[in-house]
């Protein structure tokens, strides 16, 4: 696929299953990410790989904290369990956040999304099924703790990778005018 056509045709694809991403597949994703833009080069960011069982533990994990947070209703519990089996494979983004006197805090969190935004153009490239999730999971103390989040480090969200469950989505096409202005 030409670049040009994965960076207008991307689209976000919800519902995956099986097969996860192949090694040689992995391993283009993860070029990708390592190609954003870095300013000073600190590599600002990291990624886990979720899949098989470890997803069910995921599971286990978002339900253990929506008990802390008090709703330990049935419907809550077996919501949580089962969002990490969405997808086959999910790809935790972590900002790995460093002091430097060139390089504040925000453009490494940029850096890290570029990266994340990476994976998803190079999944779209090749045909896999990606989507970005945040959600309250991504924003939880425990969650972040039990995942092994630093305390330098921030999670960005969970990218779920697949094959496509069905035929994806066309692109919708946007008017460049409603975004885009002169200065001056």
């Amino acid at each position: 696929m030409e670049a040009l056509d994965a960076l207008l045709n991307r689209v976000s694809v919800a519902r995956l299953t099986e097969p996860a991403p192949n090694a040689a597949q992995r391993e283009a994703l993860f070029q990708a990410a390592l190609r954003a833009p870095d300013h000073g080069q600190l590599r600002p960011w990291r990624f886990l790989t979720i899949e098989g069982a470890a997803r069910e533990r995921l599971g286990e994990l978002y339900a253990e904290a929506v008990q802390l947070k008090g709703d330990a209703s049935q419907a809550a519990l077996d919501k949580a369990r089962a969002m990490p089996l969405r997808a086959p494979l999910i790809i935790v983004v972590i900002a790995c956040l460093k002091e430097h006197p060139k390089v504040p805090l925000v453009e490494q969190r940029l850096a890290a999304g570029c990266a994340a935004h990476g994976i998803l153009l190079a999944a779209h490239a090749q045909g896999i099924g990606a989507l970005w999730r945040t959600g309250d999971m991504a924003f939880d103390a425990h969650v972040a703790q039990g995942l092994g989040v630093q305390d330098n480090e921030e999670l960005l969200g969970y990218l779920y990778v697949g094959t496509p469950a069905n035929e994806p989505r066309t692109a919708p096409v946007l008017t460049t005018e409603d975004f885009v202005a002169s200065w001056g």
